[in-house]
């Protein structure tokens, strides 16, 4: 499974903090038995209270055809009511700070940091042009649980009528207005590689966040575009042959000024 890379990544920057897994009763022990041997905790959280006519407004061909992904494509096991299912993360207050991350994702350096930031912190929606600092994207973020929270924010989540075209990142960015932004290199975005190349620095990147088409996906359409994020998945993924993030070329093919 994909959170099996993101798994292995987190572990191998060293961090001191419990790496936590929240999956549904649809995953399998045998796909959840690598993440346990590789030490993670495993957590069984189950879908919203929702109603039923919330969940028909979130149903996957619903969206779709409402509010269509147009800048790239969704795999066909995206489900987007799974998607509400990282606000339970409000309810784990055995802990004092949760840093969230996709499970599209990988963590090549150590980001430890991240749990100085406050509540709600997360990094820019930047993937296209600099004009979308202004938006979130929720793959990665900083969260304080409270239950409290929780229960305000499933009372605001399920209101009449309420409909969330970008599911839980809609839903956060309106819950949190005055969200603190992160740099972008805690969530640097993989259409980044190929429509603002001059953004991408690997000395500088500390999480890749490989939204819209995945790199497990065989042969998508922008797979040429993005064969070194692809083969750096599959490294992780697969254990072996991890290369130095340090080497790594950036897409121009020379160092690129550092942004951060």
């Amino acid at each position: 499974m994909a959170a099996l890379a993101l798994v292995r990544s987190i572990m191998l920057t060293g961090t001191t903090a419990d790496v936590v897994v929240l999956h549904t009763g649809a995953v399998t022990p045998d796909q959840l038995s690598p993440l346990r041997d590789l030490g993670a905790h495993l957590m069984l959280a189950e879908h919203l209270p929702t109603s039923s006519e919330f969940n028909a407004r979130h149903q996957r061909d619903r969206i779709h055809a409402v509010s269509p992904f147009l800048k790239g494509g969704k795999p066909l096991f995206h489900t987007p009511l799974d998607n509400f299912i990282k606000l339970r993360l409000w309810e784990l207050e055995q802990y004092e700070r949760l840093v969230f991350i996709d499970a599209d994702a990988l963590v090549v350096r150590n980001c430890d940091s991240l749990f100085g930031y406050p509540e709600f912190s997360g990094a820019p929606n930047v993937y296209e042009t600099l004009a979308d600092f202004h938006r979130l994207n929720a793959g990665v973020f900083v969260a304080q649980p409270s239950k409290k929270t929780f229960g305000n924010m499933l009372k605001m989540l399920n209101a009449p009528d309420a409909y969330w075209p970008r599911t839980d990142q809609s839903f956060l960015q309106h819950y949190f207005p005055d969200w603190h932004g992160l740099p972008v290199f805690y969530n640097m975005l993989q259409y980044v590689w190929f429509n603002l190349p001059e953004l991408w620095d690997w000395k500088s990147v500390k999480i890749v966040h490989y939204q819209y088409e995945k790199p497990w996906e065989k042969d998508h359409p922008k797979a040429a575009k993005l064969r070194p994020l692809i083969d750096l998945w599959q490294a992780y993924f697969e254990g072996s042959n991890i290369p130095d993030i340090e080497t790594l070329a950036n897409p121009l093919g020379t160092d690129a000024q550092n942004c951060g």
